[in-house]
């Protein structure tokens, strides 16, 4: 893991680098990573995006890798709590199941449990249900609001994949 301070006087704050975003490609798809795609987000896809995500996607346009077995992997952002600095995690998602979710880039002072793999496990196997998952995710004290980032970026990463087919 890599700390870098993020601003004179904010000395408290840290980034916490737990895997790169190339290196979470190459565990998603091996020595071949597939060219990066582009899932343009029109009011539709951002209607449909919004109600699991929490408010309208930040972005018009999203990034996404697409392996020819139909594997996609999903690199974004999101925020725990308003106010809170946002996470960067990346996910895997085939067949409409997360295969595997992780946090790249923590910026909160606590909480960064939730890029444990004890933790992410919690993860694999999940389905849509609603605007969740189909699977009661355990909390890490002191955490809340970042397991529930968690819970809302797998499902993002689920609406996400469909929305690129």
């Amino acid at each position: 893991m890599t700390k870098v301070a993020i601003g004179a006087g904010e000395m408290d704050k840290f980034f916490k680098t737990f895997q790169t975003p190339e290196a979470f490609l190459a565990e998603a798809f091996g020595a071949t990573v597939p060219p990066a795609s582009t899932l343009d987000l029109d009011d539709a896809k951002q209607s449909q995006l919004s109600g699991v995500y929490g408010r309208r996607y930040p972005q018009a346009r999203l990034r996404y890798w697409r392996a020819p077995n139909g594997r996609t992997a999903w690199i974004f952002d999101d925020i725990g709590k308003e106010g809170y600095v946002p996470t960067t995690s990346g996910f895997v998602v085939q067949n409409g199941v997360v295969e595997f979710g992780r946090v790249l880039i923590y910026r909160e002072s606590r909480g960064e449990q939730i890029a444990e793999r004890s933790f992410l496990q919690q993860l694999v196997g999940a389905r849509a249900s609603g605007n969740g998952i189909d699977r009661k995710v355990d909390n890490v004290s002191g955490a809340t609001y970042s397991v529930k980032m968690m819970q809302r970026m797998a499902r993002t990463a689920l609406v996400l994949d469909s929305l690129a087919r």
